[in-house]
């Protein structure tokens, strides 16, 4: 332990260096910005450190088009002698900088032991220590067994289909035997998986009309506020009374949940600078998206069935009412058992480096697990890394610099366990 844990400590300026060289490559989705460019970035790093990089394009997935590809990098490194596989993998995507920030979104200026800027904690932060952890290891046990992949991937704050999904599906986890995912679920805890979710569209529809004379017409922003009305009186209290045993955080995620993304009823959004006025127009339809987070405890056909109940009933109180659903999204839960390798295996280390058990936890939303999982085919997987979750798409986003480094410690006895076992 002391071996690697003075070689991770050799590289604190690097890993602050390498953390800040990716917050600075703005890789935003949407749409899509600058993804070659930070795996180009991370190839001329890993290639230099004896990993064989692949630079990968998902083409065809959503989201890709020639300015805006989806690159994807897989960096590997076999030791001398057969053994297993364990993969590290990162979404490289950061989401919108928003408003509110006190510093450059994507400056990284260091301030004692935080790095700040957007994607530093979600996740870049995680795959630097990742990326130092494995050096750190190759340097020390140049002759280990098995391979280290690390992964850097597309698109993951948008559903992942142009990353690990679009790898599982080519066959790139067939091989693999253990799967970290560096997302900031603090480093002392380990994450098991994510509840589910479902996204859909609900519409109602009405009949347009001059609005001197709305009786003429049938208003589906009326319609769609019934809707509402039923969701407040029976959905979301019946959500409420729904449990789980999954220790999914914080306490609030331990029901299932509703929530009402977007709501659009009559004329487009007027273009920006226009002054005109709307046309007087009874709403002919009325849009919302709704995304319900659902526990392993439940059945997704029984999630959306409760949804059609609520429409059948609002339709039984209103003759004219008619409603289309229209699914966009839907994940199953997942959750690793306890005892699997990699589990086992990271609570060691964290109870070694940290002197204290590891925390056992459920993610409120889902995250690149998914896949692994159901197209990887590979249940051996958990997320873990540094950073707290809280500060993810926030303003003035920030990472520590220990944080990375204590995690980077853990990974990196994780490998030794996994790949320098007796055989």
């Amino acid at each position: 332990m002391d071996r690697l844990a003075n070689a991770i400590a050799a590289r604190r300026d690097s890993l602050i260096d390498l953390t800040q060289d990716l917050i600075r490559i703005p890789t935003l989705n949407p749409p899509g910005r600058q993804y070659h460019e930070i795996c180009a970035y991370l190839d001329g790093r890993l290639s230099g450190r004896g990993f064989a990089c692949e630079l990968l394009r998902a083409r065809g997935t959503p989201g890709d088009s020639e300015e805006f590809p989806r690159w994807n990098l897989i960096a590997r490194h076999k030791g001398a002698r057969a053994g297993d596989c364990v993969h590290f993998n990162s979404h490289h995507d950061v989401v919108e900088v928003g408003h509110g920030w006190t510093r450059d979104p994507f400056g990284a200026a260091l301030e004692g032991d935080r790095i700040y800027g957007r994607g530093s904690c979600d996740m870049k932060g995680g795959l630097a220590a990742s990326i130092i952890a494995a050096e750190a290891f190759v340097d020390c046990f140049p002759d280990h067994a098995g391979t280290i992949e690390i992964s850097a991937t597309a698109d993951e704050e948008s559903g992942g289909f142009g990353g690990v999904a679009w790898l599982a599906e080519q066959g790139h986890y067939a091989h693999v035997d253990h799967v970290i995912i560096p997302e900031p679920l603090h480093k002392d805890r380990i994450c098991l998986g994510h509840r589910g979710v479902w996204w859909a569209e609900i519409e109602t529809q009405g009949r347009i009309a001059h609005g001197s004379m709305p009786f003429l017409g049938d208003c589906a922003v009326r319609h769609m506020g019934a809707v509402l009305d039923e969701m407040e009186a029976t959905l979301w209290p019946l959500l409420a009374g729904k449990h789980t045993e999954m220790p999914v955080i914080p306490e609030g995620a331990r029901s299932s949940t509703l929530n009402i993304n977007a709501i659009h009823g009559g004329a487009a959004e007027p273009p920006a600078g226009f002054t005109g006025l709307p046309a007087p127009c009874v709403p002919d339809r009325c849009r919302i998206t709704i995304d319900r987070r659902f526990l392993i405890e439940e059945d997704l056909a029984e999630v959306k069935a409760e949804v059609t109940a609520l429409l059948e009933k609002v339709r039984a109180r209103r003759p004219s009412f008619r409603y289309e659903i229209r699914d966009l999204f839907e994940v199953i839960p997942s959750m690793t058992d306890r005892d699997a390798p990699v589990v086992r295996s990271t609570a060691a280390a964290i109870a070694r480096v940290l002197g204290r058990e590891a925390g056992y936890v459920v993610s409120p939303g889902t995250y690149d697990q998914k896949h692994i999982d159901r197209i990887g085919k590979l249940k051996n997987c958990i997320a873990y890394g540094p950073g707290v979750l809280d500060l993810a798409h926030q303003p003035d986003e920030w990472i520590g610099v220990q944080d990375m480094l204590d995690s980077a410690r853990v990974m990196a006895l994780v490998l030794d366990d996994l790949l320098n076992r007796p055989a």
